[in-house]
């Protein structure tokens, strides 16, 4: 047990909700949950696991919400979540392994990174083409979601934009449809990466599953209704956010 003070717990559901929403809507919301666990002292592979949780229940959550409206895009999304999984596994036995600090640190590059793809990304379209969902487009699919899970299941921060870029680009997905994809395959490949964790004692359940609450109910109210008002709000959000828990990480870990 790593929280006492329940204050700290309505802090996790508020930046659970926040980041839900986020995740739904674009992806990086692991950039507020998964350092704000750790400044919560969560030890670094603790928080990573213990995040999961609010990830599973977050994508779930959202993937139900989209179906409620009846966007799917099965069995495309079963396909790449399978993929994603076993990827998943061994990224999950990379992120036990490593060194906590070491962790701080390539999580604050990590950081900087998405920070700069959430300034500087092209603005998406949605897509006039037929989408590409068979023949070589299928395989190649299938190869990246594998590398995709990879990072998944290591540390997940900004994975969601990664998503959702490469499904809209490259097979040709409506933002919609790339959104209700993204999600459904995020769950099949957290869940490997949770029974992972779980099978090497990383997570703490309480915590997970206080942040699941509130990252659950932000998904479902952002998959449910296309907030595209206060994108800009966000994206500053972000950014003050982002730029000073990786400078804390890098510098204060």
């Amino acid at each position: 047990m790593y929280l006492e003070n329940p204050l700290e717990y309505i802090l996790i559901i508020v930046v659970g909700f926040v980041a839900g929403s986020i995740n739904t809507l674009a992806g990086g919301g692991s950039l507020l949950t998964l350092p704000a666990l750790i400044f919560l002292g969560l030890p670094p592979t603790v928080a990573n696991a213990t995040n999961r949780i609010g990830i599973l229940f977050q994508a779930s959550s959202a993937s139900a919400g989209y179906a409620s409206k009846g966007v799917t895009n099965f069995p495309f999304n079963i396909y790449m979540g399978i993929s994603a999984l076993f990827g998943s596994i061994i990224g999950a036995k990379i992120a036990i392994e490593i060194d906590g600090q070491l962790f701080n640190r390539i999580l604050a590059i990590i950081m900087v990174i998405v920070l700069f793809f959430i300034i500087l990304k092209p603005k998406q379209k949605e897509s006039l083409l037929p989408e590409r969902l068979n023949g070589k487009y299928l395989f190649v699919s299938i190869i990246v979601f594998f590398f995709i899970g990879i990072y998944g299941g290591f540390i997940n921060a900004g994975i969601g934009i990664v998503i959702m870029i490469f499904l809209n680009s490259f097979n040709k997905l409506t933002l919609v449809k790339s959104n209700a994809t993204k999600v459904s395959l995020v769950s099949i490949y957290t869940f490997a990466a949770v029974v992972y964790f779980a099978l090497n004692n990383k997570i703490d359940w309480k915590v997970g599953f206080v942040l699941a609450i509130g990252m659950s109910l932000g998904a479902w109210i952002s998959s449910r209704w296309s907030v595209n008002k206060g994108d800009n709000v966000i994206k500053i959000f972000m950014i003050a956010v982002v730029s000073a828990m990786s400078l804390k990480l890098w510098f204060f870990s």
